[in-house]
C-alpha cells in the first residue's frame, strides 16, 4: 500500500477576507488560484509545515489557527488538508515569492470570481461555510 503524502493548505484570513494566490509554475496549473501551502516534509507537523510555506512563498509570518474540517484527494498518493492561518501583526505584507505571480484578498462576494484550482474547490468551499456560512459557499 501506498503510503498518504499530506499537502497542507492555508486559509489565510484578514479583516473578512481570504487570501488566494495565482500559479505560476509548474505550467498546468499556472494561471490558477489556489490557498498557497505545500507539503509536510518528513519529521514535520502540519502547522510547522504551514508556517514553513507561507514564509518561503509568501515571506510571511504567521500562527495556524484550527484544522479545517475534511481532506480532500489529490493526485495520488497526496491528499489536501486545509488550516486557518492569521497574519502576525508583525508580519510583512503577503508577497508572491514563489510559485505564484499575484495575490488577491478575496471578500465572500469575490470569492468565485477566481478560477480555482479543481482540487482546491470543495476546500475553498468548506472554509466558506465555516467564516461566511453557507451563502458564500454557492459558486
Amino acid at each position: 500500500m501506498t503510503e498518504r503524502i499530506v499537502v497542507v493548505g492555508a486559509a489565510v484570513l484578514s479583516d473578512g477576507c481570504l487570501l488566494a494566490a495565482r500559479r505560476s509554475a509548474p505550467a498546468e496549473l499556472a494561471g490558477r488560484w489556489e490557498l498557497p501551502g505545500g507539503k509536510v516534509e518528513v519529521g514535520e507537523t502540519s502547522e510547522g509545515a504551514l508556517v514553513r510555506e507561507l514564509r518561503e512563498e509568501l515571506g510571511v509570518e504567521s500562527e495556524v489557527l484550527a484544522r479545517v474540517p475534511g481532506e480532500w484527494a489529490l493526485r495520488s498518493p497526496y491528499v489536501l488538508q486545509v488550516w486557518t492561518v492569521r497574519l502576525l501583526a508583525d508580519s510583512p505584507a503577503p508577497k508572491p515569492l514563489q510559485d505564484h505571480d499575484e495575490l488577491r484578498w478575496l471578500t465572500s462576494d469575490e470569492l468565485w470570481d477566481v478560477e480555482w484550482l479543481d482540487q482546491d474547490v470543495a476546500a475553498v468551499m468548506e472554509v466558506a461555510r465555516g467564516v461566511w456560512g453557507s451563502g458564500a459557499a454557492a459558486g
